[in-house]
């Protein structure tokens, strides 16, 4: 017989929020759709009452005596927990079942008890790129768990030992308990409330919503719980005149693939003579390096990529200045890193690159399509894009180009 244990020493937690389903064991909110953004908000479910977690059958048994609560005529409902919704990546999410069953009898014996709410979710898909780690997975366990203040257990499937290390000072500072690994755990652990699966909005966007979001969290929420996390000081960036000599700090983000910036060199001696103390470096695997790098600055430059996820860790009111590749990347520019640098009460400045500025004049001649009509690539989809218009270098025009390193500067002044 096998110990039954304890593991969370302080009581369940209320919760305020509301569903598309009326409440009950088991009310799954599975219409958030969003027209304009076809990878926001999953399904979600969230289930209460005696629950329990068997990892080893991929299933969270619900005692649910009513049988009532959104299942099948198996008495199931399968869900694949990972926070975008994209048909692409769902097949290689562990698929898990929630299971109703009539009495305590009926289901798996605890061996673990906790006090807590249990989230079980997947870090499959894109994860290992910085932007989709934090829009497809810390971003939506953020706005899954921060209520909670800690007293929640973190069950990971698709579970990968790099990617939990990583994030480590993120994790512990949303859950006071050790991850359990969803994929290799034994024990049958048991509950009175649960998440299966992860609330989440548009990429690097959060707004309100009466299911998803109730408590009205924002990203300067987020960014606020970044520095704390991560223990960053800065707050506020340099203001321009407030001290004698003062030179505001600029990170230039630079790219070892591709989208280049291959004068970064130039760039940055022009900032130097415009006043700006000037840091170039790669972003890399030292999340917490990096960060502190970032809220060091004034300023952060970069062209269009994942690096620009960074502009998470920078002070409140400092600047992002993007530069935009050639090809119709308006709605890219400013869904993926405008809006979000403005919704996290940053100053926003872009740079759109023209024909004469990009490495795709040298590759493809004038009445190609990616230059007579690249907008046609965008229809064809991401595969299209990946291999022509996400492939180029850019080589800024300092004539063109310094005008806006000086509104980057102006920006600065209060």
């Amino acid at each position: 017989m096998r110990l039954l244990m304890v593991d969370s020493a302080q009581g369940e937690r209320k919760s305020n929020s509301s569903s598309n389903v009326a409440a009950g064991p088991m009310s799954c909110d599975e219409n958030g759709v969003d027209e304009g953004f076809p990878y926001a908000r999953p399904a979600v479910c969230e289930l209460s009452g005696d629950i329990r977690v068997s990892p080893s059958q991929k299933t969270m048994y619900l005692v649910n005596p009513s049988g009532g609560g959104g299942f099948d005529e198996k008495g199931e409902k399968r869900l694949r927990p990972y926070a975008r919704n994209d048909d692409f990546l769902l097949p290689a999410v562990v698929e898990v079942t929630v299971k109703s069953v009539s009495s305590p009898e009926a289901a798996p014996q605890c061996t673990r008890q906790h006090r807590v709410p249990a989230v079980v979710f997947s870090v499959a898909g894109y994860t290992d790129n910085f932007f989709h780690d934090n829009t497809d997975a810390l971003i939506p366990l953020f706005l899954t768990t921060a209520h909670l203040k800690g007293e929640v257990q973190l069950l990971i499937t698709n579970y990968k030992p790099w990617w939990v290390q990583k994030y480590t000072p993120l994790l512990r500072k949303l859950s006071n308990y050790d991850v359990i690994n969803f994929d290799a755990d034994a024990d049958v652990h048991c509950f009175p409330r649960g998440y299966l699966g992860l609330y989440r909005d548009r990429d690097l966007i959060i707004t309100p919503h009466p299911t998803r979001n109730p408590r009205n969290y924002t990203m300067v929420d987020y960014t606020r719980f970044l520095r704390a996390a991560y223990g960053l000081r800065r707050d506020q960036p340099a203001v321009l005149g407030a001290e004698p000599g003062m030179q505001p700090r600029m990170l230039i983000i630079s790219r070892a693939g591709t989208r280049k910036l291959l004068n970064q060199d130039e760039v940055a001696a022009a900032a130097s003579e415009l006043g700006f103390n000037v840091t170039v470096a790669e972003a890399g695997d030292d999340v917490p390096a990096f960060a502190a790098l970032v809220n060091s600055a004034d300023v952060l430059l970069a062209v269009h990529g994942a690096g620009l996820t960074n502009q998470i860790f920078l002070p409140t009111n400092g600047v992002v200045l993007q530069i935009v590749p050639w090809g119709n990347m308006d709605w890219m520019a400013t869904n993926f890193y405008g809006q979000p640098a403005r919704d996290m009460q940053l100053r926003y400045v872009e740079y759109y690159i023209d024909e004469e500025e990009t490495s795709l004049k040298d590759k493809y001649p004038k009445d190609h399509v990616v230059f007579k009509d690249p907008k046609a690539l965008h229809k064809q989809g991401w595969q299209a894009l990946a291999d022509t218009i996400m492939k180029q270098d850019v080589k800024v025009n300092m004539t063109r180009f310094q005008p806006f390193l000086l509104q980057a500067m102006d920006e600065l002044q209060e």
